[in-house]
Order: structure tokens, then C-alpha cells, then sequence
């Protein structure tokens, strides 16, 4: 009778754990995310935007941007950031004005000096942006190429700007880097 009663208890116990849903741990097939490890801190903002612009997205990268200036306020380096997606975005004008804002509070940054010359190359402002990019050049000591040759074109622009060969030349941005930009003719 004890055999009996070991052996029915047994199978009720093996009965009521194939009636759990997991056990301890959870199940493969359940659709529901894992919880989220709030103990660990997030990835800055400012990170995360260099990251969406690199891939293109400078909406989304003015978003993760919003993030960082929530936690650090607005920074020199922030404006340069937000400014350098707008030249993403081809907002030119608000472009302009936070890399130049930026440019007041830290004036010793040669890539936001690099971004305020292409931006003002393409608006056509080409004596200010050889003046900018002598600028960018000079912090730089000449190490970045993409500001070299952003110098070259402004300085060739400036030299001869009443030619015309009657061919319109397009040019393009061109990112380099994390945060700077080359002014490239387009074949």
C-alpha cells in the first residue's frame, strides 16, 4: 500500500510540473521582450547621434541629440553636432547659426570651423568661407585632408570666380571623419 501511495504521489508531482510555464527560467516561444536592466546607464545622446548620422539619419540623429541636451544642457559640442545634421538635412541657414553660436563658447574646434566653411561655400559666401576654412586649417596644423582640400577648392573658387566654361559644375557634401565634411565635385 505504501508502494502504491509513493508511486501516486509521484505521478501527481510529475503531473502538477508539466502544468508549469517555465519553471524558474522562462520559455524559448514566449513573445514577450525581456525585461529591461534599468541598473545600467544609457548610452549618451550625443553617442548615439554620431552613430544614426554616420548611418544617414539625421532626423533621428537630432532626437538622440534632444536626449543629450536634456541630461548636459546645450554644449558648445552639442550645437556642433545639431549643426552638422542640419547640414545632413540641407537646412543650411540653422546650420549656420548653431555652428556659429557654437563657434563663440569653443572657437578651438577646426572641424565646426570646417562645417561653418562648407556651409557658407554652399551658400556661395565664398570670401568668408576661404577665411573660415584658413582658420579650420590653422587649428588643424594641416593634419586633415578633407580641410586641405576644402581650402584648395574655396581658394580656387576665390582666384578665379568669373570663369565659367559654360558647363554648371555640381558639387556635393561629402562626410569624412565623425564630423566633417568634404566638398566634392560630382563626376
Amino acid at each position: 500500500m505504501t508502494t502504491l501511495r509513493a508511486s501516486a504521489l509521484v505521478i501527481l508531482l510529475l503531473s502538477l510540473a508539466a502544468c508549469s510555464s517555465g519553471g524558474l527560467g522562462t520559455s524559448d516561444d514566449n513573445p514577450f521582450a525581456p525585461p529591461v536592466d534599468t541598473s545600467k546607464e544609457a548610452v549618451d545622446g550625443l553617442v548615439v547621434g554620431w552613430r544614426l548620422m554616420e548611418a544617414g539619419e539625421y532626423e533621428l540623429a537630432l532626437d538622440a541629440f534632444a536626449r543629450h541636451a536634456v541630461d548636459h544642457g546645450t554644449t558648445p559640442e552639442l550645437k556642433a553636432a545639431v549643426g552638422t545634421a542640419y547640414i545632413g538635412l540641407g537646412r543650411l541657414g540653422q546650420a549656420e547659426t548653431l555652428l556659429r553660436e557654437s563657434l563663440k563658447e569653443g572657437p578651438d574646434h577646426p572641424e565646426t570651423w570646417n562645417n561653418l566653411g562648407v556651409v557658407l561655400m554652399e551658400k556661395g559666401e565664398l570670401p568668408e568661407a576661404e577665411l573660415v576654412f584658413r582658420k579650420a586649417y590653422a587649428l588643424d596644423n594641416g593634419e586633415s585632408d578633407s580641410i586641405r582640400d576644402n581650402l584648395r577648392l574655396a581658394l580656387a573658387k576665390s582666384e578665379n570666380p568669373g570663369y565659367d566654361d559654360g558647363k554648371t559644375q555640381d558639387y556635393k557634401l561629402v562626410r569624412r571623419g565623425s564630423s566633417d565634411y568634404l566638398i566634392r565635385q560630382t563626376p
